[in-house]
């Protein structure tokens, strides 16, 4: 299974959102290039970005800093945020970012998807983000009446080969992710599926792999310390679970990155 540490990006930094909420957001890096760095020295092959504010405004605002974690990284970078028009996906394309990630344009024009499939191959991803079961869109701050399961069918005849899908209740909560939601949709579509949201600790990691998820997204994790990325990719590549699985501990090793309000989310998440 892939891993895929993610770097959200607002104003030029490194945050996280709380279960998508643009007012409850946490600043966790001022160089995101250097939090991408560290990804790159703790073994990633991969890395996640989204334009937080490409998505509220529906282009790219982000592209310049986007484009430079690629060169200056080389990991695959894989990107989403307010990619809705061809013009877009070609520049970013066309700049080295290996994979975008199209959300609300898709889920509001199938035909539009169905053109960039053609156009661009597996160089498209589908981003699923599911809301109390429908598919949410607008930087998550619009629930559609698109029920997800019947996107991810239209996405499968279209021939979408890779998904991200996130659960956005459990985004940035460090509860856990939606085992039960990844099993049916591994059982069910015959696409690559990428889980988002909420993953917590590599005994996680690996029911997921178990499930056959192609990959996992891990932010909030991370910056908290909840896991070890090093770790939490080895474990993946290999199949083997690490010695010390920090999936049931909420005070796991810090780093720079944690915070107070951190502390309060895991309380929230677990249990006082």
């Amino acid at each position: 299974m892939k891993i895929y540490p993610a770097i959200d990006i607002y104003g030029g930094k490194a945050v996280r959102l709380y279960k998508g909420d643009y007012s409850r957001m946490t600043v966790y890096s001022e160089d995101p290039l250097e939090v991408a760095a560290t990804f790159k020295t703790l073994g990633a092959g991969f890395i996640h970005t989204v334009d937080l504010e490409g998505a509220e405004a529906g282009e790219p605002r982000n592209f310049d800093l986007i484009v430079n974690i690629k060169r200056e990284t080389g990991l695959f970078c894989e990107v989403g945020g307010g990619i809705r028009s061809f013009s877009a996906m070609e520049k970013y394309i066309e700049s080295g970012i290996d994979r975008v990630i199209l959300g609300t344009a898709a889920a509001e024009n199938t035909d539009f998807l169905r053109e960039a499939v053609l156009r661009f191959g597996d160089r498209i991803a589908l981003g699923i983000d599911i809301k109390d079961g429908f598919v949410a869109t607008r930087g998550w701050k619009t629930k559609s009446d698109i029920p997800a399961f019947d996107f991810f069918e239209t996405a499968s005849r279209i021939g979408v080969k890779t998904v991200i899908c996130t659960d956005v209740s459990k985004d940035g909560v460090l509860g856990g992710s939606n085992i039960g939601l990844y099993n049916e949709l591994s059982a069910r579509f015959p696409m690559n599926i990428i889980a988002s949201g909420g993953v917590s600790g590599i005994g996680e990691l690996m029911r997921l792999k178990a499930l056959g998820i192609y990959g996992a997204i891990i932010g909030k994790a991370y910056y908290t310390g909840a896991i070890d990325l090093g770790e939490a990719i080895r474990a993946a590549e290999s199949g083997e679970p690490a010695e010390n699985d920090a999936s049931a501990e909420i005070d796991a090793p810090t780093n720079k990155y944690k915070s107070a309000e951190d502390c309060e989310t895991a309380k929230e998440a677990f249990g006082d």
